[in-house]
């Protein structure tokens, strides 16, 4: 998608500040609003993004073992470009475009730490040999009628959970919260995230959704994206929605599953 292509999005969708960030070395979303004329002006060139994303752990704790940043380094910026096939529209906030961002290093070479660049540089790799990798995520995971601020009065125990009991598949409690189940499936729908599926898992308040597949890196995009617009979905339903493997030693955890297969390049045949 070329620039002149984007800004013609942008206005179509009425399209007045922009929500970029990229991938940390745990793959946690981190990123910003900008305004239009801050994103047109980077576009091109790129702007920079302080390097800490790669020498921190997702609750922003400093790691002393790393050596491309640290407090050696002072946590410098790095360069940061903007890809604009990544282009979307978040539904759920009216006005805001997103966008993902790769990183470089001072000789304008993809950051070796980037995990979405490591993504890359291996399906080059397996396309040179002939080969085209698809996949695609399931995630299971639960649903409190919690706040961050009760998570951390409580401590993190007796969280009260959307539904009580063990429904797996249950017709009845994905009704029973339609509205939330129609926001999740429309709105990653209207974000370019289609889900093959989505049900009650056997837990109280646990979920699981099945993402379509795609390409290598558009898939791993939309199982990133997913998990960050499940919580800002739910937190616009006063819920809180956690991944955690096994949040309650006493339940069943939240499973995963990565599916994966090799096509022609022509994409005619699965090999």
């Amino acid at each position: 998608m070329t620039l002149d292509q984007v800004k013609a999005k942008l206005d179509e969708h009425g399209i007045n500040k922009i929500k970029l960030g990229g991938f940390d070395i745990d793959g946690v979303l981190r990123g910003k609003y900008i305004s239009l004329e801050k994103f047109f002006s980077s576009a091109e060139k790129g702007f920079g993004f302080c390097d800490v994303i790669f020498g921190w752990d997702a609750a922003d704790v400093l790691y002393d073992n790393v050596k491309y940043t640290g407090w050696h380094t002072g946590y410098p910026d790095t360069l940061a470009k903007i890809d604009l096939s990544t282009f979307r529209v978040i539904p759920w906030e009216p006005g805001v475009a997103h966008f993902i961002c790769d990183f470089y290093d001072h000789n304008n070479k993809p950051l070796a730490i980037s995990p979405r660049q490591v993504l890359q540089q291996v399906v080059a790799h397996s396309r040179s040999l002939g080969y085209e990798p698809m996949f695609s995520v399931e995630y299971e995971f639960f649903f409190f009628q919690e706040t961050p601020h009760s998570l951390h009065e409580k401590q993190f125990h007796n969280l009260i959970p959307l539904s009580p009991g063990m429904f797996g598949y249950s017709h009845l409690r994905s009704s029973m919260h339609a509205e939330l189940t129609h926001h999740i499936i429309d709105g990653l729908q209207a974000f370019d995230i289609e889900l093959e599926g989505f049900h009650t898992e056997t837990g109280p308040g646990v979920y699981e959704a099945a993402i379509k597949y795609d390409s290598a890196v558009r898939a791993a995009d939309k199982a990133a994206l997913f998990k960050t617009a499940i919580k800002e979905i739910a937190h616009r339903h006063d819920l809180v929605a956690t991944f955690m493997a096994k949040p309650n030693q006493a339940l069943p955890g939240c499973s995963g599953h990565t599916h994966q297969s090799l096509w022609a390049h022509d994409h005619k045949k699965n090999l």
